[in-house]
């Protein structure tokens, strides 16, 4: 008798091995097709969360110094400028205490320093508002995500 040795695989188990690997893709790709918006979400909530600590700790050290409301602190050998017993909103302030990085672009106003990621984009930034020890006792912090998508 002759037997004839078969390796290898059949054609309609390839195909069905290529089925198999497109429909897994179909479901796949979507979710993970657009991941930039949620980077963009948690980078700035890690950076909000950094700079309510840096502003804390600040506070504290102006605390444990003895100091009044507008006395600077060092931190980690970096002068901190403060207002109102927090971080002012500029460079040398809470941009300092919380060592920022370069990837956001910060824009200075009154009272307040907004971190941006891609400035083009709005509604996706966090809002640093400084206290004044009047109306704003101690300094805030405000996350906007609805533009990040």
């Amino acid at each position: 008798m002759y037997l004839r040795r078969v390796s290898g695989f059949t054609l309609i188990e390839l195909i069905m091995v290529i089925v198999i690997l497109g429909v897994l893709s179909a479901f796949a790709l979507p979710r993970f097709a657009d991941l930039g918006g949620d980077a963009r979400v948690a980078s700035l909530n890690a950076l909000a969360g950094n700079l309510r600590s840096a502003a804390n700790i600040a506070h504290a050290q102006q605390l444990a110094d003895g100091a009044s409301g507008s006395t600077g602190v060092t931190l980690d050998g970096v002068a901190i400028t403060m207002v109102g017993g927090y971080p002012t909103a500029d460079a040398d302030g809470i941009s300092a205490a919380a060592q920022v990085s370069s990837d956001y672009v910060a824009t200075e106003a009154t009272g307040t320093l907004t971190y941006d990621l891609n400035p083009a984009r709005t509604n996706c930034n966090v809002v640093y508002t400084a206290a004044d020890g009047t109306t704003q006792i101690t300094a805030g912090v405000t996350v906007t995500t609805s533009g990040c998508n």
